[in-house]
């Protein structure tokens, strides 16, 4: 017979941030193969953004933010972690969507779905979180 392993919200939380982390990443890789990514990428282009120092910055704050919510999600302590997980997953449901502005194909509505149903179980799972004397599920 199988086992159902009660598993920490901790762990879920976590294992949700790492499954958007790679949604998150894999758009933007599936992106260079669309046509005319790359030589606006030589050409110095993000969009119709400039490349700069900066906006290469706010891009990789961008990927650590959630990045980081892999490894706070299992070290903060239960009050503060729920409300960071709340309020970082609300931050990106908006920003997820923002990136389709432009042009979108396929690839990344699906992906869009699916990363803001990943968020949405974030903030769920974070807002259920079981208070002291509850068991967790």
């Amino acid at each position: 017979m199988l086992e159902d392993v009660k598993v920490n919200i901790k762990v879920k939380l976590a294992a949700l941030w790492t499954a958007f982390m790679f949604l998150y990443i894999y758009v933007d890789y599936f992106g260079l193969y669309m046509p005319g990514h790359l030589d606006s990428m030589l050409a110095g282009k993000m969009w119709v953004i400039d490349i700069t120092p900066v906006i290469l910055f706010a891009a990789l704050a961008s990927v650590t933010i959630p990045a980081l919510m892999i490894f706070l999600t299992v070290a903060l302590v239960a009050k503060v972690n729920r409300w960071t997980n709340i309020i970082v997953a609300a931050v990106y449901i908006p920003y997820s969507l923002f990136n389709l502005a432009g042009e979108a194909w396929m690839h990344m509505y699906f992906a869009a779905v699916v990363e803001v149903v990943l968020l949405l179980l974030i903030i769920r799972y974070a807002w259920m979180w079981p208070h002291q004397g509850e068991k967790s599920s």
